[in-house]
Protein backbone atom coordinates (compact mmCIF):
# COMPACT_ATOMS: atom_id res chain seq x y z
CA UNK A 1 0.00 0.00 0.00
CA UNK A 2 2.78 2.42 0.89
CA UNK A 3 4.15 2.27 -2.64
CA UNK A 4 0.88 3.71 -3.95
CA UNK A 5 0.76 6.73 -1.66
CA UNK A 6 0.77 9.84 -3.81
CA UNK A 7 3.50 12.38 -3.21
CA UNK A 8 0.84 15.06 -3.44
CA UNK A 9 -0.25 13.99 0.05
CA UNK A 10 2.93 15.46 1.45
CA UNK A 11 2.13 18.96 0.18
CA UNK A 12 1.83 21.25 3.16
CA UNK A 13 3.52 18.79 5.49
CA UNK A 14 6.43 21.14 6.07
CA UNK A 15 6.38 23.80 8.74
CA UNK A 16 6.26 23.78 12.50
CA UNK A 17 6.02 20.37 14.17
CA UNK A 18 2.54 19.23 15.09
CA UNK A 19 1.80 19.90 18.77
CA UNK A 20 1.14 17.18 21.29
CA UNK A 21 -2.21 15.56 20.36
CA UNK A 22 -3.37 14.91 23.88
CA UNK A 23 -3.08 18.52 24.92
CA UNK A 24 -4.33 20.05 21.70
CA UNK A 25 -7.31 17.74 21.40
CA UNK A 26 -8.85 18.72 24.73
CA UNK A 27 -7.81 20.10 28.05
CA UNK A 28 -7.21 17.59 30.83
CA UNK A 29 -10.60 16.82 32.33
CA UNK A 30 -11.64 17.64 35.87
CA UNK A 31 -14.05 14.70 35.75
CA UNK A 32 -13.67 12.00 38.42
CA UNK A 33 -11.50 9.53 36.51
CA UNK A 34 -10.05 6.38 38.01
CA UNK A 35 -6.70 6.11 39.71
CA UNK A 36 -4.83 5.21 36.56
CA UNK A 37 -2.93 7.39 34.12
CA UNK A 38 -5.28 6.89 31.17
CA UNK A 39 -8.47 8.92 30.80
CA UNK A 40 -11.00 6.24 29.92
CA UNK A 41 -14.38 6.61 28.24
CA UNK A 42 -17.08 4.40 26.68
CA UNK A 43 -18.80 4.53 23.29
CA UNK A 44 -22.49 5.35 23.46
CA UNK A 45 -23.61 3.01 20.67
CA UNK A 46 -22.26 -0.08 22.44
CA UNK A 47 -24.80 0.59 25.22
CA UNK A 48 -27.54 2.00 22.99
CA UNK A 49 -30.32 0.27 24.94
CA UNK A 50 -29.21 1.99 28.16
CA UNK A 51 -30.71 5.45 28.76
CA UNK A 52 -28.01 8.09 28.48
CA UNK A 53 -28.48 9.30 32.06
CA UNK A 54 -28.12 5.75 33.37
CA UNK A 55 -24.99 5.26 31.25
CA UNK A 56 -23.52 8.48 32.65
CA UNK A 57 -24.19 7.31 36.20
CA UNK A 58 -22.47 4.00 35.47
CA UNK A 59 -19.57 5.75 33.75
CA UNK A 60 -18.97 7.92 36.78
CA UNK A 61 -19.19 4.96 39.14
CA UNK A 62 -16.59 2.91 37.25
CA UNK A 63 -14.13 5.81 36.91
CA UNK A 64 -14.63 7.02 33.35
CA UNK A 65 -14.19 10.64 32.32
CA UNK A 66 -16.95 10.71 29.73
CA UNK A 67 -19.07 9.22 26.97
CA UNK A 68 -17.85 8.77 23.39
CA UNK A 69 -19.64 9.20 20.06
CA UNK A 70 -22.66 11.20 21.14
CA UNK A 71 -25.04 12.94 18.75
CA UNK A 72 -26.16 16.56 19.22
CA UNK A 73 -29.24 15.62 21.25
CA UNK A 74 -27.00 14.06 23.94
CA UNK A 75 -23.90 16.31 23.83
CA UNK A 76 -24.84 18.23 26.97
CA UNK A 77 -25.91 15.30 29.14
CA UNK A 78 -22.51 14.10 30.45
CA UNK A 79 -21.70 17.50 31.94
CA UNK A 80 -24.69 17.09 34.24
CA UNK A 81 -22.78 14.20 35.82
CA UNK A 82 -19.36 15.82 35.98
CA UNK A 83 -18.35 14.05 32.77
CA UNK A 84 -17.63 15.16 29.20
CA UNK A 85 -18.61 14.18 25.70
CA UNK A 86 -15.22 12.80 24.75
CA UNK A 87 -16.00 12.47 21.03
CA UNK A 88 -18.90 13.75 18.96
CA UNK A 89 -20.47 11.72 16.19
CA UNK A 90 -19.77 12.83 12.65
CA UNK A 91 -22.18 14.87 10.57
CA UNK A 92 -21.33 12.57 7.64
CA UNK A 93 -21.42 8.82 7.05
CA UNK A 94 -18.72 6.16 6.80
CA UNK A 95 -19.10 5.30 3.07
CA UNK A 96 -19.58 8.90 1.85
CA UNK A 97 -16.50 10.83 2.92
CA UNK A 98 -13.84 13.33 1.99
CA UNK A 99 -12.04 11.14 -0.55
CA UNK A 100 -14.42 12.26 -3.33
CA UNK A 101 -14.51 15.91 -4.48
CA UNK A 102 -18.18 15.50 -5.38
CA UNK A 103 -18.90 15.18 -1.64
CA UNK A 104 -16.88 18.19 -0.55
CA UNK A 105 -19.36 21.05 -0.89
CA UNK A 106 -22.03 19.34 1.20
CA UNK A 107 -19.61 17.95 3.77
CA UNK A 108 -17.94 21.34 4.18
CA UNK A 109 -21.23 23.26 4.40
CA UNK A 110 -22.63 20.80 6.95
CA UNK A 111 -19.36 20.82 8.89
CA UNK A 112 -19.24 24.61 9.06
CA UNK A 113 -22.66 24.54 10.71
CA UNK A 114 -21.94 21.52 12.91
CA UNK A 115 -18.54 22.43 14.34
CA UNK A 116 -19.61 25.68 16.09
CA UNK A 117 -22.62 23.87 17.61
CA UNK A 118 -20.36 21.15 18.95
CA UNK A 119 -17.91 23.67 20.38
CA UNK A 120 -20.72 25.59 22.09
CA UNK A 121 -21.80 22.32 23.75
CA UNK A 122 -18.25 21.67 24.97
CA UNK A 123 -17.46 18.97 22.40
CA UNK A 124 -13.79 19.26 21.44
CA UNK A 125 -13.38 16.27 19.10
CA UNK A 126 -15.55 15.03 16.22
CA UNK A 127 -15.00 11.85 14.22
CA UNK A 128 -14.77 12.10 10.42
CA UNK A 129 -14.44 9.47 7.70
CA UNK A 130 -12.51 8.99 4.47
CA UNK A 131 -15.35 7.29 2.58
CA UNK A 132 -15.17 4.13 0.49
CA UNK A 133 -12.66 3.55 -2.30
CA UNK A 134 -14.91 2.62 -5.19
CA UNK A 135 -11.84 1.86 -7.28
CA UNK A 136 -9.96 5.04 -6.36
CA UNK A 137 -6.19 4.85 -5.81
CA UNK A 138 -4.67 5.50 -2.40
CA UNK A 139 -2.79 8.58 -3.58
CA UNK A 140 -5.88 10.16 -5.11
CA UNK A 141 -7.95 9.43 -2.03
CA UNK A 142 -5.35 11.02 0.24
CA UNK A 143 -5.06 14.12 -1.94
CA UNK A 144 -8.84 14.50 -2.08
CA UNK A 145 -9.21 14.15 1.69
CA UNK A 146 -6.58 16.81 2.21
CA UNK A 147 -8.29 19.18 -0.24
CA UNK A 148 -11.72 18.75 1.31
CA UNK A 149 -10.72 18.81 4.96
CA UNK A 150 -8.44 21.80 4.43
CA UNK A 151 -11.54 23.87 3.74
CA UNK A 152 -12.79 23.07 7.27
CA UNK A 153 -9.57 23.74 9.14
CA UNK A 154 -10.17 27.50 9.64
CA UNK A 155 -13.56 26.81 11.25
CA UNK A 156 -12.24 23.94 13.38
CA UNK A 157 -9.21 25.95 14.49
CA UNK A 158 -11.32 29.00 15.31
CA UNK A 159 -13.58 26.95 17.59
CA UNK A 160 -10.87 24.76 19.11
CA UNK A 161 -12.32 21.55 17.70
CA UNK A 162 -10.22 18.61 16.47
CA UNK A 163 -11.55 16.53 13.58
CA UNK A 164 -10.39 12.94 14.05
CA UNK A 165 -10.32 10.60 11.07
CA UNK A 166 -11.02 7.05 12.15
CA UNK A 167 -9.18 4.14 10.58
CA UNK A 168 -11.54 1.18 10.05
CA UNK A 169 -10.92 -2.34 8.86
CA UNK A 170 -12.04 -3.15 5.32
CA UNK A 171 -11.60 -6.87 5.84
CA UNK A 172 -14.53 -7.67 8.17
CA UNK A 173 -16.70 -4.70 9.11
CA UNK A 174 -16.39 -1.91 6.55
CA UNK A 175 -15.75 -3.34 3.11
CA UNK A 176 -13.97 -0.96 0.71
CA UNK A 177 -13.31 1.74 3.34
CA UNK A 178 -10.36 3.84 2.22
CA UNK A 179 -8.62 4.81 5.48
CA UNK A 180 -7.99 1.18 6.43
CA UNK A 181 -4.30 1.51 7.33
CA UNK A 182 -2.54 3.86 9.72
CA UNK A 183 -0.01 4.95 7.09
CA UNK A 184 -2.81 6.13 4.79
CA UNK A 185 -4.41 8.35 7.41
CA UNK A 186 -1.04 9.69 8.61
CA UNK A 187 -0.42 11.03 5.11
CA UNK A 188 -3.68 12.99 5.35
CA UNK A 189 -2.58 14.42 8.71
CA UNK A 190 0.80 15.39 7.28
CA UNK A 191 -0.82 17.08 4.33
CA UNK A 192 -3.17 19.12 6.51
CA UNK A 193 -0.52 19.98 9.12
CA UNK A 194 -3.14 21.47 11.44
CA UNK A 195 -3.69 21.19 15.21
CA UNK A 196 -7.36 20.68 14.36
CA UNK A 197 -6.84 17.39 12.54
CA UNK A 198 -5.71 14.14 14.14
CA UNK A 199 -6.41 10.42 13.97
CA UNK A 200 -8.71 8.15 15.91
CA UNK A 201 -6.67 4.96 16.25
CA UNK A 202 -9.11 2.10 16.74
CA UNK A 203 -7.03 -0.74 18.16
CA UNK A 204 -9.58 -3.39 17.14
CA UNK A 205 -9.75 -2.25 13.52
CA UNK A 206 -6.01 -1.85 13.13
CA UNK A 207 -5.26 -5.23 14.70
CA UNK A 208 -7.55 -6.78 12.09
CA UNK A 209 -5.83 -4.92 9.24
CA UNK A 210 -2.16 -4.63 10.17
CA UNK A 211 -1.34 -5.80 13.71
CA UNK A 212 1.93 -4.61 15.29
CA UNK A 213 -0.16 -2.32 17.48
CA UNK A 214 2.37 -0.93 19.97
CA UNK A 215 5.06 -0.33 17.36
CA UNK A 216 2.55 1.44 15.10
CA UNK A 217 1.34 3.63 17.94
CA UNK A 218 4.93 4.44 18.88
CA UNK A 219 5.77 5.50 15.33
CA UNK A 220 2.65 7.63 14.86
CA UNK A 221 1.60 8.94 18.28
CA UNK A 222 2.09 12.64 17.34
CA UNK A 223 -0.82 12.22 14.90
CA UNK A 224 -3.13 10.30 17.27
CA UNK A 225 -5.63 12.15 19.47
CA UNK A 226 -7.95 9.32 20.50
CA UNK A 227 -8.06 5.54 20.96
CA UNK A 228 -10.82 2.94 20.76
CA UNK A 229 -10.72 -0.58 22.18
CA UNK A 230 -12.46 -3.90 21.46
CA UNK A 231 -11.51 -7.55 21.55
CA UNK A 232 -10.13 -9.33 18.49
CA UNK A 233 -11.72 -11.31 16.95
CA UNK A 234 -15.39 -10.43 17.35
CA UNK A 235 -15.29 -6.88 18.75
CA UNK A 236 -16.36 -8.13 22.17
CA UNK A 237 -14.90 -7.85 25.68
CA UNK A 238 -11.20 -7.07 26.08
CA UNK A 239 -10.66 -10.12 28.23
CA UNK A 240 -8.53 -13.25 28.11
CA UNK A 241 -10.63 -14.77 25.32
CA UNK A 242 -9.18 -12.46 22.67
CA UNK A 243 -5.74 -12.04 21.17
CA UNK A 244 -4.56 -8.60 22.30
CA UNK A 245 -2.76 -7.82 25.54
CA UNK A 246 -4.72 -4.69 26.40
CA UNK A 247 -2.95 -4.16 29.68
CA UNK A 248 0.38 -4.06 27.86
CA UNK A 249 -1.03 -1.66 25.25
CA UNK A 250 -2.45 0.58 27.99
CA UNK A 251 0.87 0.49 29.86
CA UNK A 252 2.74 1.62 26.76
CA UNK A 253 0.34 4.45 25.89
CA UNK A 254 0.33 5.70 29.48
CA UNK A 255 4.13 5.62 29.57
CA UNK A 256 4.28 8.16 26.73
CA UNK A 257 2.50 10.82 28.77
CA UNK A 258 -0.52 10.69 26.47
CA UNK A 259 -3.31 12.89 27.89
CA UNK A 260 -6.08 12.19 25.38
CA UNK A 261 -8.89 9.67 25.78
CA UNK A 262 -8.80 5.86 25.72
CA UNK A 263 -12.39 4.87 24.89
CA UNK A 264 -13.95 1.42 25.13
CA UNK A 265 -15.96 0.48 22.02
CA UNK A 266 -16.65 -3.22 22.49
CA UNK A 267 -20.00 -5.00 22.20
CA UNK A 268 -20.63 -6.87 25.46
CA UNK A 269 -21.52 -10.56 25.20
CA UNK A 270 -22.09 -10.76 28.94
CA UNK A 271 -23.42 -8.30 31.51
CA UNK A 272 -22.50 -4.91 30.07
CA UNK A 273 -21.69 -3.15 33.33
CA UNK A 274 -19.56 -6.02 34.58
CA UNK A 275 -17.70 -6.14 31.27
CA UNK A 276 -17.12 -2.38 31.34
CA UNK A 277 -15.78 -2.57 34.89
CA UNK A 278 -13.43 -5.36 33.81
CA UNK A 279 -12.20 -3.31 30.84
CA UNK A 280 -11.58 -0.27 33.01
CA UNK A 281 -9.67 -2.37 35.54
CA UNK A 282 -7.58 -3.96 32.78
CA UNK A 283 -6.57 -0.55 31.43
CA UNK A 284 -6.08 1.23 34.75
CA UNK A 285 -2.29 1.39 34.80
Amino acid sequence: MLSTLGTVAMAGAVGVPLPDPGMSASAVSTAPGGAGRLRQSVARWCFSSTPIKELCTTAREVGLVGIDLLGPDEWSVPSQYGLECTMGNSWGTIPVGFNRPANHDKLVADGEAYIPRAAAAGVKKIVVFSGNKGGMSDGEGIANCIAGLKRLMPTAEKHGVVLCMEMLNSKVDHKDYHADHTAWAVEVAKGLNSPSFRLLYDIYHMQVMEGDVIATIKANLPYIAHFHTAGVPGRNEIDGAQELNYRGIAEYIASTGYTGVFAHEFIPKRNGVASLKEAVATCTV
